[in-house]
């Protein structure tokens, strides 16, 4: 067989404008009439804000690895899966708590959900660190009590005749 000739994508030429329809550009903006531009404007929409993962990733990411980087795709790969695993024990403690006719879902229920999603030794690791984590809170918590450092403003009293 013969080779095939190589096609060359076609070239553009640049449109030129000629000099008398070049407008200056002076790189300052200049204030629109008020009477003129609000009939004009739009109303500006608010971007919907997204909520990710992305700095915690990082910063886990720099923890164990600093020297180390991560492309957008990999980080928005890491983000799915993180919102998956929630979304899995989610459901699952709701499960239990179902199960058990609870109406609330407790440290308990997150703790079983932990332990049937997630394999082996992660699991083992992921209830020892979130039991440590919770204890810690809640001691800072009981210290802050006993210290009286929580603002408490008594309730006054009305009459007392």
């Amino acid at each position: 067989m013969a080779p095939k000739a190589e096609k060359k994508p076609a070239e553009k030429k640049p449109v030129e404008t000629p000099a008398a329809e070049k407008k200056p550009n002076s790189g300052k903006k200049l204030p629109k009439e008020a009477g003129a531009g609000a009939a004009d404007k739009k109303k500006k929409r608010n971007k919907k804000s997204v909520e990710t993962y992305k700095i915690y990733i990082f910063k886990v990411l720099k923890q164990v690895h600093p020297d180390i980087g991560i492309s957008s795709k990999a980080m928005g790969i890491m983000n799915s899966f993180i919102n998956d695993i929630f979304e899995k024990l989610a459901q699952e403690s709701s499960r239990l708590a179902r199960y058990n006719k609870k109406p609330t879902i407790t440290s308990r229920e997150i703790q079983t959900a932990v332990r049937l999603v997630l394999p082996g030794e992660l699991a083992k690791h992921a209830v020892s660190e979130g039991t440590e984590k919770t204890e810690n809170k809640l001691l800072t918590h009981q210290t802050c009590r006993s210290l009286n450092l929580y603002e408490h403003k008594p309730n006054k009293i009305r009459n007392q005749t």
